[in-house]
């Protein structure tokens, strides 16, 4: 060491420099961090604590100093402030997610509405008509609606899903031509999947438009071309995600990555990524809802996603999905077309929105029942007990009384009286207060009316 420049065994030999002279000019230094090259290799934290002595005409002839090792105390430092930052963006990012659940509750109970009587009042008209097309455009606008509405509950966690038993190999490769489409030409697009992955249990639908969302904004970052990889693989998470290092359950993992050769992102942008509505590209040519319902897909099927971008590399989206335990789901039946059954059973609609109410009530009329409408739960039991009852149908979310609850009353007074719920929120929002209603059928907002009268029938036939 004899003879070396001391400054050379610093990660920054300047700032040690800089310390070493304000010791002499100073005639002392406290805490002062730097970083230390280990002769074992790696870095080490240390506070350097100095001063200079003197003789006895007072000048300076050495310095004494020495070094605190603060390696372990700034790493907890460092994971303790992530904790905080990923405690302050969860509840962020759920704050967000209950207004935005709010939100398409709302808009869920409007768009019944609107949605429901330009049906009604389309199948009244002559067709080929200007009026049966301006229905028609009311219609296409409503779905539309809707489906941003979708989006919002995918992101809030509050939609509908339909599990099952998935490959995400078959998955990907079943839209592989829809991909190349979608994308273009002049993008590459590499599929690597891994032949020995589980499945997972997951709704397909929900999963194929990840996939397409991640698609789309791969796509959107290579406006002069370049290469998209999809590729599947397993991997086992800890409870720690090694990339982002948010917290996981941990447990075996199906990893699809979506990577593009894109124009990558910032640290800014990467921040503000999967909140609802925030985009980076130009006016009207994008909801910012893509990745968020992406991350709502993902977060409601038990899933993780996170993402690695480099400004001019590119990016990659990581959706870990876990491992099916159960194997022999099969898939949701498909929605029965055609007409659909009438009947003339009681019905008793318990619902606290006057416009949602006339309307339901108004399809179940068309369609043969009897109906008694109410706007109030304590209203409801005592219609309940007054008259005889086939059908229950309530909202969910009411004042005084939940719907569940009006429920459960309503079978102490009539035993084994049938329920429907409706709402603006998905079934999985309220599936543990379902769990002890057994038979209790369910219907999300909007519905059209021929979707509301095939579940009323489904459910007075017990099915």
């Amino acid at each position: 060491l004899v003879g070396t420049d001391f400054s050379n065994y610093f990660t920054e030999p300047d700032r040690a420099r800089e310390g070493y002279s304000y010791v002499f000019r100073e005639g002392f230094v406290r805490d002062y961090p730097l970083e230390l090259r280990h002769r074992a290799g790696g870095v080490r934290s240390v506070l350097y604590n100095a001063s200079t002595y003197r003789d006895e005409d007072g000048q300076v002839v050495g310095v004494f100093a020495a070094a605190r090792d603060i390696t372990q105390r700034k790493k907890a430092e460092e994971e303790r402030n992530n904790l905080q930052l990923q405690l302050a963006q969860a509840q962020k990012m759920e704050t967000i997610g209950r207004l935005a659940g709010g939100i398409a509750h709302d808009f869920n109970n409007l768009l019944t509405v609107i949605n429901g009587y330009a049906a009604v009042a389309l199948g009244g008209t002559q067709q080929d008509t200007s009026q049966a097309r301006n229905l028609t455009e009311i219609m296409n606008a409503g779905k539309r609606a809707a489906e941003l509405v979708r989006q919002l509950l995918a992101f809030s966690r509050r939609q509908v899903l339909q599990p099952e038993v998935l490959n995400l190999n078959a998955t990907v490769s079943g839209m592989e031509s829809m991909l190349r489409r979608l994308v273009g030409e002049n993008i590459e697009i590499v599929v690597r999947p891994d032949p020995a992955i589980a499945p997972v249990l997951a709704d397909r639908h929900q999963i194929e438009q990840v996939i397409m969302n991640l698609a789309v904004n791969a796509r959107d970052a290579m406006p002069h071309g370049g290469t998209l990889t999809l590729e599947s693989g397993e991997r086992h998470l800890e409870g720690i995600c090694s990339t982002c290092r948010e917290q996981i359950q941990p447990g075996a993992y199906v990893e699809l990555t979506v990577r593009d050769t894109g124009t990558g992102m910032g640290q800014d942008t990467l921040e503000h990524l999967f909140e609802p509505f925030f985009t980076t590209k130009g006016v009207g040519k994008g909801t910012g809802l893509g990745l968020s319902t992406v991350q709502g897909i993902v977060n409601q099927s038990g899933g993780h996603l996170c993402v690695e971008s480099e400004v001019g590399v590119g990016s990659a989206f990581r959706v870990c999905l876990p491992v099916a335990r159960q194997t022999g789901l099969q898939p949701a039946a498909p929605e029965v077309s055609g007409d659909v059954q009438g009947g003339s059973e009681s019905i008793l609609l318990v619902e606290d929105q006057d416009d949602v109410r006339a309307f339901v009530a108004t399809v179940l009329e068309r369609y043969g029942y009897r109906v008694v409408a109410m706007g109030d739960t304590e209203n409801a039991l005592s219609a309940c007990a007054a008259q005889p009852v086939d059908l229950l149908i309530t909202d969910v979310v009411m004042p005084k009384m939940s719907g569940v609850e009006l429920a459960r009353r309503a079978r102490l007074i009539r035993p084994g009286l049938r329920a429907l719920f409706i709402s603006g929120y998905s079934h999985d929002t309220h599936e543990r207060e379902w769990e002890s209603m057994g038979d209790a059928q369910f219907l999300q907002k909007p519905f059209a009316p021929g979707a509301l009268a095939a579940k009323v029938r489904e459910a007075l036939n017990g099915r």
